[in-house]
């Protein structure tokens, strides 16, 4: 790969993902997918605005997906290279910086999930249908983009499968048309997203709406077998949606959907707008309400406000986390103090080498950056107090609504909320290795 795409990493977490010279705005994604035999073709009309003049430009792409063609401002171009996840164009002309780079892509194959140290990520077949799911760098398994969460842009996103099956995407569902054994969807994301939050979910599946109080649309996407376990299971997501709207701010999407595919899923997946879990979570018993609430927290912690920097995870991870502590207060379980303070005792427990505000790449999905993380929030709300906690939570949702956020901002953004410094808050519970005690419960 030319040193240009190779030298200066986007990030050290994920040296490999992310490119330079370009802003995307906006993916335009035609695809049809054959369920039987995986085999995806489609067309991504990428725009962007150049940042450098430059003589080419990468886009990441798996090698399991084949470059037929591609086009640059509508001229096709005759010189680009597919090689180690990057496809790099040459456009036939020189594009100065602050010019429209209008890319088009035209490719096919097989899609599969990308291997990497946190396993497989990305597009992966179910037993009937398929499923997307690329936290932290998958999205590149099913269409060419500029792999980094700190790249946003706006979504039209088509698909065009085999009429049985339901397909769900992000956004509004703008239009469906079937012709003979082939149904297309075609869904709008008209707020800014990550790559990695797009998503893809085709299985048996019928819609239904989740009934409840509150003005947030909810909806269900799941087999028919699963619904009566679905409907006690799911039964309280709409208080949940109320008690997460009075403590974080506005739910920051038009809506909201839950998907429960027909195969198990070892751990749930969010997408924008979406979270997907597996037929165990749907037990009749509700054994997985705690991640219901999880993922739900998601869509304002990591879906509208999305990490700049794969070092600062904590600030989706640990949010969500903490979430799960908040719900279960409100809904007459244990306390958030309750549940910290049984977290920390747990944690005292187990190595204590990981720096939650920096665990690298190797560790960054470990279990303890997120119990850090929501014990990090606790700390906060001890010193501040309810009243301040909350109210600091709601602004920063509110300011960084849809945007990349950094720990930084987050730390300057709470400090007006403290009559004390800080920073030795952060220093305990970020910054090193050493688990700090819990300050006592303010009476």
């Amino acid at each position: 790969m030319p040193g240009k795409f190779a030298d200066a990493p986007i990030d050290d977490y994920l040296p490999q993902n992310g490119n330079r010279g370009y802003r995307v705005s906006r993916y335009e994604l035609t695809l049809a997918y054959r369920v039987a035999s995986n085999r995806l073709s489609g067309r991504a009309d990428i725009t962007a605005v150049t940042t450098a003049a430059q003589p080419r430009f990468a886009l990441d792409l798996a090698q399991s997906l084949h470059v037929t063609k591609v086009f640059v401002n509508g001229a096709k171009v005759g010189k680009y290279t597919h090689q180690r996840g990057k496809l790099v164009v040459t456009p036939r002309q020189r594009i100065p910086a602050g010019g429209v780079l209008a890319i088009s892509v035209h490719y096919s194959g097989a899609p599969k999930p990308v291997r990497g140290q946190w396993g497989e990520v990305g597009w992966e077949e179910l037993t009937e249908g398929a499923l997307v799911a690329s936290q932290p760098n998958g999205a590149a398994s099913w269409f060419p983009c500029d792999d980094h969460p700190s790249s946003k842009a706006s979504y039209r996103i088509s698909i065009t499968t085999d009429t049985p099956y339901y397909a769900l995407a992000n956004g509004a569902l703008i239009a469906k048309q079937t012709k003979a054994s082939q149904t297309t969807w075609v869904y709008e994301q008209t707020e800014p997203m990550s790559s990695y939050l797009a998503t893809i979910q085709i299985g048996p599946y019928r819609k239904h709406r989740i009934a409840g109080p509150g003005t947030v649309p909810m909806h269900a996407v799941l087999p028919p077998r699963l619904r009566i376990d679905f409907d006690h299971d799911f039964a309280r997501q709409p208080r949940m949606m109320a008690v997460f709207t009075e403590r974080f701010g506005p739910y920051p999407f038009e809506a909201y959907t839950v998907v429960v595919t027909d195969d198990e899923l070892e751990i749930p997946i969010e997408a924008q707008g979406i979270s997907i879990f597996g037929a165990n979570h749907c037990d009749g018993r509700r054994g997985a309400e705690r991640l219901v609430a999880h993922e739900l927290a998601h869509q304002w912690f990591g879906n509208s406000l999305t990490l700049r920097r794969w070092r600062d995870i904590w600030l989706h991870e640990g949010f969500a986390c903490y979430a799960e502590w908040i719900w279960s207060e409100a809904a007459g379980g244990p306390t958030a103090d309750q549940l910290a303070r049984a977290a920390r005792h747990g944690l005292s427990r187990l190595p204590q080498d990981i720096v939650v505000g920096d665990p690298g790449a190797r560790d960054m999905f470990d279990d303890r950056v997120y119990k850090r993380g929501a014990l990090t929030l606790h700390a906060v709300r001890l010193e501040l107090g309810d009243d301040q906690f909350f109210t600091l939570l709601r602004e920063w949702t509110k300011r960084y609504r849809h945007a990349s956020v950094t720990t930084e901002e987050f730390t300057d953004l709470a400090g007006h909320y403290s009559a004390s410094a800080l920073r030795p808050l952060w220093d305990a519970w970020l910054r090193t290795d050493r688990l700090p005690e819990l300050p006592s419960a303010k009476r």
